[in-house]
């Protein structure tokens, strides 16, 4: 055991033991003869050598280096690291930047530069060159970046690349990455087996079973070691455990998505675009390429691609945890995200691994509608549920998305859209699949889950329909059912705004129950309390047909009708020393806390929910009023 705690005489004689060239590399390398590469190393340098080094270089070397110098004096460290050959005491020498790389990274170091650039830049002209014979690649030792250790950083220098040197905090750390990499280089070949092999994938098995119990961080740890080694499946199993953390990112599966027990989870998952935005059409021939040779059947990965891409694709495991997917399903194709992931959480022990190279439910992942749920917390919930029969505590669980009520929508952040205006109508213990027929126009019917932002911005014109007035306004509507019970019928970015010609669908939305329409004018964020146009809000509530009471604010001004309960009287809601925002949240905690009115927020935002387009919310001109319409597209085509 050395001075510093390392055995390098154990490490190097390990590497030694371990060592099998590469298919593609001789025997011979020129130097030694034959059996030359197989021989790494040389006898080590003494005590006189090392020091009659450190006396020509005018300088004493780090401990790590030294310590190697005094088991092998030189080491082959392999024909794929840029460096094949580290010299010995005698070979060694100072670098001095042949090729003159110091100005242009002292020209790169701008007024306040970071310190470990102050150090790249300097350490050219005092760095230590250790190699013999290499690929145009050098490994610089640098006197000037010193550790608390008192260890040099070594820089692998590959001047073929064009690339910064990587930097290694001492030639030890140096030379166990290339330790590993020679490992790594190997991994492949099914000859390469020996005690470090077995013991990195004794580490596999064991952090998959971590993995299993809910101990992922453990699991991680281990994992990250093996696939340094470039020991087989670390890096799908690594990748399932990052997807998790970053659901709406991508990862690569490898040959494991051709897999039978796989595909069905990990295809889908290698299909997904970043944050379900939609991939384009250009990118499908190149990814079902390479799906196919990685063996995939072509038709299976362009059903697969085509099912995620338009939101068809089915998550659909077995056995306990399918039932629950199935249930969660349809509660969330209702709005009821909360609930729908409560119904996951409860059966994530119920999963079961198909085969040993998967570890958690990803094919959940690529689920249009349960997908979006996976947000990173509940991605690490996952994570820290044991499953697959395996014992472990359960993990606190993570809180739920939806707020009550419906104040939510006058604390929305201003996103993309050139308009912020919402209505809706709610009626009391409806089935929201009727809704279509009350309130539709005809021959509506609910659209398949979608993402209800883009129906409503991709929604028609009047004058891009056959058969519908230019002064019709058919809103696309999406539909759920909330907490309260209330079938809900909702826009969530309406750019239509409230006219004397609305006409209110409370009383045909009450046949199936009390109901009640909110309306509220998009407001012009410039100036939210134009005199111009101000802000505009409605309410109505029918009942069997029949309007009970309703109310329209514009600005300080309200019309009226109806016994109005006081706790939604107008005046005291819609105060003239307010902001707009105040009054809109007022009204809204307001209508929650008397009607029991609420929407879930996380479907209507993140989700995908069923759609239709309802009945013209504006009746026709009368005689005598203004008639002109004019239709102005900006910005992108709709896709």
């Amino acid at each position: 055991m050395s001075g510093g705690g390392f055995d390098w005489r154990a490490f190097l004689g390990r590497w030694q033991a371990e060592w099998v060239p590469r298919a593609d590399e001789d025997e011979d390398d020129g130097e030694g003869g034959e059996g030359a590469v197989s021989a790494l190393g040389r006898a080590g340098a003494g005590e006189a050598v090392i020091a009659a080094a450190e006396e020509r270089l005018g300088a004493r070397l780090p401990a790590s280096y030294r310590e190697f110098l005094a088991v092998t004096d030189g080491w082959h460290v392999d024909e794929t690291a840029g460096v094949y050959r580290l010299g010995g005491a005698a070979d060694i020498d100072w670098f001095r930047d042949p090729y003159d790389v110091s100005p242009v990274y002292e020209d790169n170091l701008g007024d306040r530069p970071r310190e470990e650039d102050v150090l790249l830049a300097g350490m050219w002209r005092r760095a230590l060159r250790l190699e013999t014979d290499s690929d145009m690649s050098h490994a610089l030792l640098d006197p000037g970046d010193v550790g608390p250790d008192g260890e040099w950083a070594l820089y692998v220098f590959k001047g073929w690349s064009g690339e910064s040197p990587d930097r290694h905090p001492s030639f030890r750390a140096y030379m166990e990455a290339m330790y590993r990499e020679f490992h790594s280089d190997r991994a492949e070949s099914p000859d390469f087996v020996n005690a470090t092999t077995r013991a990195q994938d004794a580490r596999v098995e064991e952090a998959r079973l971590l993995a299993l119990r809910g101990r992922h961080e453990e699991a991680v740890a281990l994992l990250e070691e093996a696939q340094s080694y470039g020991r087989p499946r670390t890096t799908a199993l690594l990748n399932q455990l990052r997807h998790l953390k970053a659901p709406r990112s991508t990862c690569d599966y490898g040959g494991l998505v051709a897999d039978p027990r796989y595909l069905p989870d990990l295809l889908p998952a290698q299909a997904m675009p970043r944050g379900y935005g939609g991939r384009r059409r250009d990118e499908a021939e190149g990814w079902l390429r390479m799906m196919v040779a990685r063996e995939v059947e072509r038709e299976t990965a362009e059903a697969v691609w085509n099912g995620v891409r338009d939101g068809t694709h089915r998550y659909a495991p077995a056995g306990g945890w399918g039932r629950a997917v199935a249930r969660a399903r349809e509660a969330a194709e209702w709005g009821r995200t909360d609930e729908a992931w409560r119904m996951l959480r409860a059966a994530l022990p119920a999963w079961e691994a198909p085969g040993p190279s998967l570890i958690a439910p990803i094919g959940l992942l690529a689920d249009p509608v349960l997908g979006p749920l996976v947000t990173p917390e509940r991605g690490r919930e996952i994570l820290a549920t044991p499953r697959a029969g395996q014992p472990g505590p359960a993990p606190e669980p993570a809180p739920d998305l939806d707020p009550p009520g419906l104040a939510w929508l006058a604390e929305r952040a201003a996103d993309r859209l050139p308009w912020n205006g919402y209505r809706g109508v709610w009626i009391e213990g409806a089935d929201p699949a009727g809704l279509a027929a009350l309130i539709g126009e005809e021959g509506a019917e609910l659209s398949a889950p979608t993402d209800p932002r883009e129906a409503s911005r991709n929604a028609p014109a009047p004058h891009e329909r056959e058969g519908v007035e230019l002064w019709e306004d058919r809103a696309v509507v999406a539909v759920g059912r909330t907490a309260q019970d209330w079938a809900f019928a909702f826009e969530t970015h309406s750019h239509h705004r409230l006219n004397a010609r609305f006409r209110s669908p409370a009383a045909a939305a009450s046949a199936a129950g009390r109901a009640a329409v909110v309306w509220r004018d998009p407001v012009n964020r410039a100036s939210p309390d134009s005199a111009d146009h101000p802000a505009a809000f409605h309410l109505s509530v029918a009942e069997q047909g029949e309007e009970l009471y309703a109310f329209t604010v514009r600005g300080t001004e309200a019309e009226r009708s109806g016994a109005i309960p006081g706790a939604l009287d107008p005046a005291l809601l819609f105060r003239p020393e307010d902001s707009g925002q105040q009054r809109e949240a007022r009204v809204l905690t307001a209508l929650h806390a008397e009607l029991g009115l609420s929407l879930p927020r996380f479907a209507l935002t993140e989700g995908r929910l069923r759609t239709f387009t309802t009945r013209s919310w504006t009746r026709e001109p009368g005689d005598g009023e203004p008639f002109g319409y004019a239709y102005v597209t900006v910005g992108q085509p709709r896709r």
